[in-house]
């Protein structure tokens, strides 16, 4: 095997923004089109036949889209990293992968330890790639003076270079170093260097993750539980996990695992052997819940991008865990009407599901009336029995996401965070009473991050006419159910833009 190539999709965070980091609570997590690309292959064709060899070999990490490269030596015993040229700043999700990727080669290979020390031996050389989406390219288009449609996006070269943003003088609510769009391009491009690194490795076989593998569970929750722990340690917390959970498994209804199965690892990283840590790790008791979720049909995920530069996630998470604790009584009263706001949500689109599959000619009858009117016009086609129902449904979805928004807002006015702040909320009023718009919102942590809707039948195209006159870039991202995957071939030169052996969530 020459070369490998995986990816793993970003996320849209529904429900759940906050919640989610406490169990029992759920999130609605939508995987994307928009995908994160590993390729492996070796550096050197031959074996080398120098001694100091057999304890070290190289790795070389390459990133296009930043024009970054960095050089690395990686002990073969404790599969641990050092850096010996880089050309820009380090990536800690990246080097944590690997070693933990690495560590879990040893680990799996009783037999044919020679074939896994040839693969060492040859170096690895890893390519790293996210789709356009990830990033924001506002600043691009509007240089170019073309104008802010999905269209001028369309017309970038796939996985363009990619715009840092200018780094300002105040430490305060600065924006990351990248400019992104908030689809968790840290967890994809983890998970896509776990799964490419230890199908290449042949600890995995990407082309039936499903099925049971050399650690007595499917290869898919290997993948998961070592993307987990990279994605953890990288960012120096344990998180919600929703965001790796979604880059594996695609498009789900999640409650989150217990923080202590990774507080381990994250003790005892300095001490013991990586191969050990990841031997706990994988037998850990990892009590997270994943359901099968995905959008009823006819409808469509929207992301717009208005122009912000995004929001740093971790300062406005910290914010309200700092209103938590001081205000306790009140934040365990917003907390439960948000759950019950969110399964309330949940609740209607999976009713319109099962309505869909029930009563398809009605639904679909529905739908396309629906989506070229205003919410306070569905009514007037309420006039059969299963109408009735759908549009009950439909326009309680609604009121149920509104709650979840005025929720949201006084959660961010009492911890003083922008959650949904006063520019968003004005695109979110315009974009929900927009025809053909069931519901909007900002996902997961909120703030200046691109905001979605959800749209019934073909009503996506006015809204992305309605947002670029009011200066919201629409971004060519769509809900796709799949997780990781294995790819065909180096993106760049097979034309790839998404998985050509997609897993669907069991």
């Amino acid at each position: 095997m020459s070369v490998v190539a995986a990816s793993a999709p970003g996320k849209v965070l529904m429900t759940g923004g906050y919640l989610i980091l406490e169990k029992p609570n759920t999130g609605l997590v939508l995987s994307t089109n928009v995908r994160f690309y590993a390729i492996v292959k070796p550096i050197n064709e031959e074996v080398k036949p120098e001694s100091w060899a057999w304890q070290w070999t190289d790795i070389k990490l390459t990133s296009p889209q930043l024009l970054r490269e960095s050089m690395y030596k990686l002990s073969l015993k404790q599969s641990t990293l050092q850096c010996v040229s880089a050309s820009d700043s380090r990536n800690p999700f990246v080097e944590h992968a690997i070693q933990y990727a690495v560590a879990a080669a040893h680990l799996a290979t009783n037999k044919g330890k020679e074939a896994l020390q040839k693969l060492f031996l040859q170096g690895l050389d890893i390519t790293i790639l996210g789709s356009n989406d990830f990033y924001s390219y506002r600043n691009q288009i509007e240089s170019l003076g073309l104008p802010l449609t999905p269209d001028s996006l369309g017309t970038l070269a796939p996985f363009a270079s990619i715009t840092f943003n200018a780094a300002e003088s105040n430490g305060a609510n600065c924006k990351p170093e990248v400019a992104k769009t908030g689809l968790g391009s840290s967890a994809a491009m983890t998970t896509a260097v776990v799964a490419a690194l230890l199908h290449y490795l042949g600890v995995v076989d990407l082309s039936d993750p499903c099925k049971e593998g050399k650690f007595g569970c499917s290869d898919l929750d290997v993948i998961h539980m070592i993307a987990q722990t990279s994605h953890c340690l990288a960012q120096r917390k344990v998180g919600s996990g929703f965001d790796v959970s979604c880059a594996v498994y695609g498009s789900q209804r999640y409650v989150r695992f217990s923080p202590e199965v990774l507080s381990f690892a994250q003790v005892a990283v300095t001490g013991l052997p990586l191969h050990e840590v990841i031997g706990r790790i994988l037998k850990g008791k990892w009590d997270h819940e994943r359901t099968e979720f995905s959008l009823p049909p006819l409808m469509n995920l929207f992301l717009g991008e208005p122009g912000s530069g995004g929001s740093s996630t971790p300062s406005m998470v910290g914010a309200v865990k700092k209103w938590q604790m001081s205000d306790p009584e009140k934040a365990r009263e917003t907390w439960q009407k948000l759950s019950d706001a969110n399964l309330e949500l949940e609740t209607k689109l999976n009713v319109l599901s099962k309505l869909a599959k029930d009563h398809w000619d009605v639904y679909l009858g529905v739908i396309k009336s629906c989506s070229v009117l205003t919410y306070e016009k569905w009514v007037l086609h309420a006039t059969e029995p299963i109408n009735e129902a759908i549009i009950k449904e439909l326009l309680g979805a609604r009121e149920a996401m509104l709650r979840i928004r005025i929720l949201m807002r006084q959660m961010g006015d009492a911890a003083s965070v922008p959650i949904e702040p006063e520019s968003q909320t004005q695109l979110l009023d315009s974009t929900m009473n927009a025809e053909g718009v069931l519901l909007a919102g900002v996902p997961g942590a909120g703030g200046f991050d691109a905001i979605f809707a959800i749209t019934l039948g073909d009503s996506g195209s006015k809204l992305t006419q309605a947002w670029s006159s009011q200066n919201v870039l629409a971004l060519l991202v769509r809900e796709d159910p799949h997780g990781v995957c294995l790819e065909s071939g180096d993106p760049r030169t097979a034309g790839i833009t998404s998985g050509v052996s997609s897993i669907h969530l069991e």
